[in-house]
């Protein structure tokens, strides 16, 4: 069996949602795999297999603005 070259996409969230991303992604067994790359400036890469791109993407779109919004309610 060949093994596959997984894609990857950068992405900047807010430093705080990186356990969040990760408990997310790792609820969809062999989605993506996230590591950080610069955790202070909440820059991750999410390594995926191609064929898992458009679910991937799917999902990512659907929690973006949890990833990005500071929550203001207090």
């Amino acid at each position: 069996m060949a093994l596959q070259r997984l894609a990857e996409v950068y992405l900047r969230i807010l430093p705080g949602k990186f356990h969040y991303l990760k408990f997310i992604l790792e609820a969809y067994d062999n989605l993506a795999i996230l590591s950080a790359y610069d955790c202070s400036a909440g820059i991750v890469v999410i390594r995926y297999p191609q064929d898992m791109a458009a679910e991937l993407f799917r999902l990512l779109a659907a929690i973006a603005a949890s990833l990005t919004a500071i929550n203001t309610h207090k």
